[in-house]
């Protein structure tokens, strides 16, 4: 795989670098750094440090997603869906994390929290019509193409 070179600082001396746990890995782990854990409470938020600032590419977004087994073991997601890094954002990243569950969740020092992946941005130059061209889907949407 390609790989890029991504400018970080520590603001946290306990702060960890991300890390890809397998070679075929599109997400690098992000990781609590905490004093203390944090309780979050069912279906409550927390924003949780990571302790670093990174430079994201010129031309890229550094998108930061749940870690599946979090979500699904746990109940814990992204409370914005996904975050969004955009290059010229230079300050610490933070992980919205929101608990859906029935059980209060703890997040400990050095926990991964989430994943952090980046991706090519498009720019668009917005341009206002009289008509969009014709498609065969059109305005279908919100289950228009069925579930089989």
């Amino acid at each position: 795989m390609n790989e890029t070179e991504v400018k970080f600082v520590k603001l946290n001396a306990r702060a960890r670098v991300p890390e890809y746990a397998t070679a075929g890995a599109a997400g690098a782990d992000l990781r609590a750094c905490l004093d203390a854990p944090v309780e979050i409470l069912p279906r409550g938020r927390a924003l949780i440090p990571t302790g670093l600032a990174i430079a994201v590419p010129e031309g890229c977004a550094g998108l930061i997603y749940a870690r599946s087994g979090l979500a699904y073991k746990s109940g814990v997601a992204m409370a914005n869906g996904v975050g969004v890094v955009d290059s010229d954002y230079t300050g610490e990243i933070k992980v919205a994390l929101i608990n859906t569950s029935d059980e209060t969740f703890v997040v400990r020092d050095g926990d991964r929290v989430a994943q952090l992946v980046f991706s090519p941005v498009l720019r668009a130059a917005f341009s206002e019509t009289e008509k969009l061209a014709d498609t065969a889907r059109a305005g279908g949407g919100f289950g228009s193409t069925g579930v089989k």
